[in-house]
């Protein structure tokens, strides 16, 4: 880029980065990647691929193996954007409109999520194994697969899954929905009643003792130290935290991407040391290091933004940032009929490598495709029609300034 060049450049990027803060982008779709390849790795065996021999089955199950930790990026991203556009919007927490925030974000989460469901059940009515719900081999009677899906639509599939086990090779993964969505049910409710900021953060601070208290009860049982609200909300409410101190106590300016390169690395280290032996404290140190980072991007503004945008390395992920929610919901789709059309045992060696690329670009595909034709323009419409009714009956300005949700960041 030239110097004659750079101003036009800075000013249409900026244009675009007020929307989107792009290094939680780049968080974001790190987290999804690690969702990803734990997901393929589970299915494929990573760690006995051409990928362990180059650089140690030990390194490949340290990166893939604990991508659980990558939802726990997604719960702090998820209360730091909700929290931080809510004041955006409102000014105050106690003012959000309740309406308002639940309607913009059904009208974001339940359009693509009924899609994949609807796949899930079609696919598993046409008997593809992997789409059938059973239990240490045992198949299920058929009128549980809509109490599956009931508790997929109710935010209770955790508690199902609990109750069960694992049953559903697709569904299982959408435990974590149930956690954000009983978050975005009672987070406006908790700040409307509450009145007081200090016990919002009362309550922030509870989760995060709860957390660790909840999962050390339950070390020994995943289905609990991983799935349980208690043992998710912690994460959350470290976002919650980041969007109020950085409202109150915003970070350096200067010493801004310096505190968040740090950041990145505490939670590199804290990632790699892996879940199993930190069942109990992991998850806090993973959650903390991410709120840490999300602090220090509100220091960014749109210039800053603009600089992230601007790097071409980060070009993916900030890809997979953006259509992070679609490909959690739909990458599991692909990997089942993957799985089903080639099973582990039949998968040689050397195709391990291959097979995972050609993963990726399905999901990338498919989560393209779901978002340009589907979940985007239900979503504009779905907000535009509530827009236009609330501008009416309260007169008010508009709830929406673009098509990308809530003041055009919530994820």
């Amino acid at each position: 880029m030239t110097a004659r060049s750079a101003p036009v450049d800075t000013r249409r990027n900026a244009s675009v980065d007020t929307r989107r803060n792009a290094p939680v982008d780049i968080l974001r779709g790190a987290a999804i990647a690690l969702v990803l390849l734990l997901h393929f790795s589970l299915t494929y065996r990573l760690s006995r691929s051409p990928l362990a021999d180059a650089i140690g089955a030990d390194a490949v199950r340290a990166v893939v193996n604990n991508g659980n930790y990558g939802v726990t990026m997604f719960f702090v991203v998820s209360g730091y954007l909700i929290t931080s556009n809510a004041l955006h919007r409102w000014g105050t927490l106690s003012a959000i409109d309740l309406r308002a925030f639940w309607l913009t974000r059904a009208a974001r989460i339940l359009p693509p999520l009924l899609l994949a469901l609807a796949l899930i059940v079609g696919f598993g009515l046409a008997g593809l194994p992997s789409f059938g719900n059973s239990v240490r081999g045992q198949a299920l009677p058929a009128a549980f697969g809509w109490l599956a899906i009931g508790s997929v639509l109710t935010f209770t599939h955790n508690l199902l899954m609990q109750s069960v086990g694992y049953f559903n090779y697709c569904l299982n993964i959408y435990w974590s929905l149930s956690v954000e969505e009983v978050f975005y049910l009672g987070f406006p409710l908790l700040c409307v009643l509450a009145k007081r900021r200090v016990l919002v953060v009362a309550a922030c601070l509870a989760a995060i003792a709860i957390g660790p208290l909840y999962r050390s009860a339950h070390a020994d049982d995943e289905l609990f130290f991983m799935v349980g609200y208690a043992a998710c909300f912690d994460a959350i409410a470290f976002g919650v935290l980041a969007a109020l101190l950085a409202q109150t106590v915003p970070p350096p300016a200067r010493a801004a991407r310096t505190i968040g390169v740090a950041g990145a690395f505490a939670l590199a280290a804290a990632y790699l040391a892996g879940i199993g032996g930190h069942e109990v404290f992991g998850f806090s140190a993973v959650a903390a290091c991410a709120a840490l980072i999300v602090w220090a991007t509100s220091a960014a503004g749109a210039g800053a933004s603009a600089g992230w945008a601007a790097a071409r390395a980060f070009a993916p992920l900030r890809w997979a940032g953006r259509h992070s929610y679609e490909l959690y919901l739909f990458h599991i789709v692909v990997l089942a009929l993957m799985r089903d059309v080639l099973p582990r045992d039949q998968l040689g060696f050397a195709w391990k490598l291959p097979w995972l690329l050609v993963f990726i670009a399905a999901s990338a595909l498919v989560a393209q495709v779901v978002a340009r034709c589907f979940s985007e323009p239900i979503n504009a419409a779905l907000r535009r029609r509530f827009d236009r009714a609330h501008a009416t009956t309260r007169g008010v300005r508009p709830v929406f300034s673009s098509r990308r949700g809530l003041n055009g960041t919530l994820p």
